[in-house]
C-alpha cells in the first residue's frame, strides 16, 4: 500500500468514526452540526497558521543579505520541488530544529532555529530543507488541517454526548433511541481513536517528506545524518515548544520519555533513519 493510499484509508477512518458519532448523538444532524462547528474553530488556525505559530516562536524573516547560503539552498531545493520559493525565518532558539508552515505552496514558510543553523553541517541542514520543502510540496498543512476538523468534530460530538446523557437525551424505549452504554463507550473511546488516527496521519506524513525530501537533496544519508544529530541534540537542549505544535518540527521537540513516544506525531527516529540508509542502497524508499 502507497503512502498516499494510507493517508487516504486513515481519513476514511475519521470520516467514519465522525459518522458513527454523529449518529449516536442524533444522526446526520449530529454529523452536521459537529462538522460545522469544527470547521469554524479551525478554518481561522488554517488561514492564519504561518502568522500565528511564526508570532509564537517570535520569529524573524530571514534575508538573503542574512544567510545567503541558505536562502541559495532554498531555492534550488524549491526548483527540484516544483514549487516557489518559500520564505525563511530564523526562531531564535538553541534547540536545533525546523518546520514549514503555510497554507499552500504560494504562501510556503520554512522556520529553522538559530541553533540548527550553528550546529548542522551544510549538507545535513541541506538535508532537512528538503524535508521541510516536501511538507510544502505535498501540501501536509491542509492535509492535517482537514485531520483536525474532522478530530474536533469528534471531541465536539463526544462533549455533547457526555450532556446528553447527563440530562437525560432520548429514551432508550425510543425508536432509534441512543443506548447508554453505547454512548458512554463512543465518549470515551471516540476521542482517543480520534488522536491516534491523527497522529498515525502525521508519523505517515513525516516518512513522506523524509522519503521525498532524500530525493530533492539526491543524498539520502545527508537528511539521516541530521536526523541522527537532531535526535541527539534534542535531549540535551530542551526546546520551549507549544505541545499543539509538535508535528509541524522535523524532530519532536517534546520529551523522548516511552509514553510520549506512543502518543508521538513522529515515527521512530530509528525507523526514519533505517529507511533513509535503505534508500541510499537501494535507490527505493521502503517505508
Amino acid at each position: 500500500m502507497t503512502s498516499q493510499l494510507k493517508t487516504l484509508v486513515l481519513m476514511a477512518c475519521l470520516s467514519a468514526l465522525l459518522i458513527v458519532m454523529g449518529g449516536a448523538l442524533g444522526g446526520s444532524q449530529g454529523v452536521l452540526f459537529a462538522l460545522v462547528f469544527a470547521v469554524v474553530m479551525n478554518v481561522g488556525s488554517y488561514w492564519y497558521s504561518d502568522k500565528i505559530v511564526l508570532a509564537m516562536y517570535r520569529a524573524q524573516e530571514l534575508s538573503p543579505a542574512d544567510a545567503p547560503l541558505v536562502h541559495q539552498i532554498v531555492e534550488e531545493l524549491a526548483g527540484r520541488a516544483g514549487v516557489p520559493k518559500p520564505r525563511l525565518f530564523l526562531v531564535p532558539q538553541d534547540a536545533p530544529n525546523a518546520f514549514a508552515t503555510g497554507r499552500d505552496p504560494e504562501h510556503g514558510v520554512i522556520a529553522v532555529t538559530s541553533g540548527i543553523m550553528q550546529l548542522l553541517p551544510p549538507e545535513q541542514l541541506r538535508g532537512v530543507l528538503a524535508h521541510e520543502m516536501a511538507h510544502i510540496a505535498h501540501r501536509d498543512i491542509l492535509i492535517q488541517t482537514v485531520a483536525g476538523v474532522i478530530a474536533s468534530a469528534i471531541t465536539a460530538l463526544a462533549n455533547m454526548l457526555q450532556w446528553a446523557m447527563i440530562f437525560g437525551g432520548r429514551s432508550q424505549d425510543e425508536e432509534g433511541g441512543m443506548n447508554p452504554l453505547a454512548a458512554l463507550f463512543m465518549m470515551i473511546l471516540g476521542p482517543l481513536a480520534a488522536s491516534l488516527i491523527q497522529m498515525a496521519i502525521s508519523r505517515r506524513r513525516e516518512y513522506m517528506a523524509d522519503a521525498a525530501g532524500a530525493e530533492y537533496c539526491a543524498d539520502p544519508m545527508a537528511l539521516a545524518g541530521a536526523l541522527a544529530g537532531l535526535d541527539a541534540y534534542s535531549r540535551r537542549i530542551p526546546m520551549r515548544a507549544n505541545p499543539a505544535t509538535e508535528n509541524m518540527f522535523i524532530v519532536s521537540p517534546l520529551s523522548g520519555s516511552s509514553m510520549n513516544r506512543l502518543f508521538s506525531t513522529h515515527p521512530p527516529m530509528e525507523e526514519r533513519i533505517a529507511n533513509l540508509e535503505a534508500m541510499a542502497r537501494t535507490g527505493r524508499y521502503p517505508g
